[in-house]
């Protein structure tokens, strides 16, 4: 947006954001995608389109418009301040944009234990053998190797 009479406008800064995955031990930093000359005000809002607020030691809005979320432990996790969808406006003399939607989630760091499921075969037959991993993490864990024993199985 421009304004030739207020010589003002509005713009987006990085509009590619779409979602931000961070580890619950150390927090993240997002800025808002947006600025504009004069300078902007803007604001953050959950997906359904309730302004956030400060949440002492959990969640803050900085005067430059970056939404910090702070680290937590596991037990402290809140879906509605730790995964959801949020955006940002960003509002002048010129008019007011909203950004894209940002999912925002966050990643729980603690203990897991990858199993394998149990199998019965008889003596000569295949036996299917599958790796069972906590579905809080199987979005970020990959099998790169089996072992028996401590020695690499090679397919």
């Amino acid at each position: 947006v421009l304004s030739e009479e207020l010589h003002a406008s509005l713009y987006f800064v990085n509009a590619s954001l779409q979602e931000v995955v961070f580890a619950s031990t150390t927090g993240t930093l997002v800025p808002c995608p947006a600025a504009g000359i004069p300078p902007v005000t803007l604001r953050w809002y959950l997906a359904t389109g309730e302004e956030i607020y400060d949440v002492p030691g959990i969640r803050h809005v900085h005067p430059n418009g970056t939404l910090q979320i702070f680290p937590f432990p596991p037990s402290s996790f809140n879906n509605l301040i730790h995964d959801n969808t949020y955006y940002c406006t960003a509002e002048n003399p010129s008019g007011k944009i909203r950004s894209q939607d940002v999912h925002i989630k966050a990643v729980l760091r603690e203990p897991y234990t990858v199993r394998v499921e149990d199998q019965k075969a008889m003596r000569g037959n295949v036996a299917v053998f599958k790796c069972i991993i906590p579905s809080s993490v199987e979005a970020y864990i990959t099998v790169v190797s089996w072992e028996k024993d401590t020695v690499s199985l090679v397919s």
